[in-house]
């Protein structure tokens, strides 16, 4: 019945972010409601994805290095707490939120913005909580004391 060894998240959170952007695209499709110029959008649109990829990268590097895997959905062999680690829980998530945003920036459309507060419920409870359950219960008091010196999210 498959790998009990994982956090049993809801869904990989790069699925639950671009279902936010979809249903925000699909209210853009027929209520187009421009946030700025679309160039400047465009421009400043491309900071928060390129921060957000080298952080998913730098995070990635860090748990390759210590070889666990990234995925939710596969078993965590270590707790990595320095680098990226040592400022968030959750440096993936918050990077998928910047990514999230730039794309707002881009497509330059206010609709996608009401859609982030409840993807990042869903994060929340549906993958962090989850984790955060997982993690305590195979790594015990190491993760209690990482938990106790990093925040969940910054």
């Amino acid at each position: 019945m498959g790998n009990r060894d994982t956090a049993g998240v809801i869904a990989p959170p790069p699925l639950i972010f671009g279902a936010g952007l979809a249903l925000g695209g699909l209210v853009t499709w027929f209520h187009p409601y421009p946030i700025m110029p679309w160039n400047a959008a465009v421009v400043l649109g491309f900071f928060p994805i390129l921060f957000g990829l080298g952080v998913i990268f730098v995070a990635w590097r860090q748990m390759r290095a210590a070889k666990t895997s990234i995925e939710p959905w596969h078993p965590t062999t270590a707790i990595v707490d320095t680098g990226v680690y040592a400022l968030s829980r959750n440096p993936v998530y918050i990077a998928l939120a910047e990514i999230y945003f730039g794309i707002t920036l881009i497509f330059n459309s206010f609709w996608f913005l009401p859609f982030l507060p409840l993807v990042m419920l869903v994060i929340h409870f549906g993958v962090v909580k989850r984790e955060e359950r997982y993690l305590e219960a195979k790594f015990g008091d190491e993760y209690r004391d990482y938990m106790s010196r990093v925040k969940r999210w910054i």
